[in-house]
């Protein structure tokens, strides 16, 4: 007895940014239910060259939930029914024999569609580049106890640093807010002793680069932590508010002793 299955596909289709797209339907035949979700559209691409149609561009790289690429909305939900997963690591076993699957890439205006799943991230590369490193002296590696750091932090540090900057958060946000994202680098910094000096420059340059990308705000629906493949927590929200706010405050704090205004 067989343990293929079949499953109908709603796919959005877009040619380039600058033309409207649509859904169209196909049809994933022989599908074994230890598939990955990619594994299947890579069986459905392949039919559709072999009769000489228009492959469904989406993107991937690593296949190992690392690199956050294999970004897209399945059945509403970004990256899929299965919670704390990648498109790559869903599985086909998730879905039921015959069920139509709606396949979609990120809604955001941040976000513009390149060509069908396919969406152009470069706001989170900007935002990286406004204030996501420090800046720290070469040469030898320092003690290994030379800087401690408490285990509360470390822990923190390291869950907010799992991000993969794929964009799912904000692909789930009703306001398309790129906050948990934003939030989980200024996070994974600051909270070690190697980001701290930066740590007023960085937090207030990398929500102002997110404004500027033209991201919503947050309004607490928490479908961020919800959808994120990885769990980044709301608490890193909250941790990067209230360094914006000291931040600011400092700005103006000092704005005013040198006789600003």
């Amino acid at each position: 007895m067989s343990n293929k299955m079949k499953v109908k596909l709603r796919v959005w289709r877009q040619k380039s940014k600058d033309q409207k797209g649509e859904f169209k339907e196909y049809t994933a035949h022989d599908i074994l239910p230890d598939m990955s979700f990619l594994e299947m559209l890579d069986e459905v691409n392949s039919d559709l060259i072999r009769k000489g149609e228009e492959p469904i561009a989406f993107e991937s790289d690593c296949r190992e939930g690392i690199c956050g690429t294999c970004s897209c909305v399945v059945n509403g939900m970004p990256h899929g029914p299965e919670k704390g997963t990648t498109v790559c690591q869903l599985f086909m076993r998730s879905f039921k024999e015959g069920e139509t699957v709606v396949i979609e890439p990120w809604r955001s205006a941040a976000f513009p569609v390149m060509k069908d799943l396919v969406v152009d991230r470069q706001a989170f590369d900007d935002i990286i580049a406004a204030g996501g490193f420090i800046s720290a002296r070469t040469g030898s590696a320092p003690d290994a106890n030379g800087l401690p750091v408490p285990k509360a932090n470390a822990d923190a540090a390291m869950d907010a640093a799992a991000c993969i900057g794929c964009g799912a958060c904000v692909a789930a946000c009703p306001n398309a807010s790129a906050m948990l994202f934003v939030a989980a680098k200024v996070s994974h910094l600051g909270l070690l002793p190697q980001g701290r000096p930066e740590a007023e420059r960085r937090v207030l340059a990398m929500v102002g680069k997110m404004d500027e990308s033209g991201f919503g705000n947050c309004s607490n629906h928490y479908e961020c932590e919800a959808a994120c493949p990885k769990e980044i927590s709301v608490e890193n929200i909250a941790r990067m508010n209230r360094e914006y706010g000291l931040a600011s405050l400092a700005g103006k704090e000092k704005s005013r002793a040198e006789g600003g205004i």
